[in-house]
C-alpha cells in the first residue's frame, strides 16, 4: 500500500459559516468520491483557506462528515495579491493501492480555473 496525496479546491461564495461549511462539504465529498476511498485511507487531511474566509475552521466540516479519527489541520493561504479570492484547499494523505496517475484531484466551481490542465 502507497501513500498518496490528493489535492483539491473550491472556490466559496461568501465568508459566511454556512457557505464555508457547505462548500468543504463539497469539496470532501468530491475527493473521496472521484478516487473511492473512505476515512479507513485517510492518514491525514490539511485545509488552507485564502485570507478572505475566516468565519468557520473547514475541518469542522470534516468532523460532521465523521473524519473523527482522522488528523485534521486548518492554515491560512499566502495573501497573494490578484489571487483568486475565498479559496478553500486542501491536501489528504491517503493510503491508496493504485498509481499517481489514477488518482483524480478535485478543482470545483471558480476553483477548476486554478488547474485547467487536469479534467474537471
Amino acid at each position: 500500500m502507497a501513500v498518496r496525496a490528493l489535492r483539491g479546491a473550491i472556490q466559496i461564495d461568501e465568508n459566511s459559516r454556512d457557505a464555508i461549511l457547505e462548500g468543504t462539504t463539497e469539496l470532501i465529498n468530491a475527493v473521496m468520491d472521484r478516487n473511492t476511498i473512505t476515512t479507513d485511507d485517510l492518514i491525514s487531511v490539511i485545509f488552507t483557506a485564502t485570507p478572505d474566509l475566516d468565519a468557520e475552521f473547514p475541518a469542522y466540516a470534516a468532523r460532521q462528515l465523521g473524519f473523527t479519527d482522522v488528523p485534521l489541520l486548518c492554515t491560512t493561504e499566502i495573501g497573494v495579491p490578484g489571487a483568486m479570492p475565498r479559496v478553500l484547499r486542501l491536501m489528504a494523505h491517503a493510503e491508496i493501492d493504485r498509481p499517481r496517475s489514477e488518482l483524480h484531484h478535485c478543482y470545483l466551481r471558480g476553483a477548476a480555473a486554478l488547474r485547467r490542465d487536469l479534467p474537471q
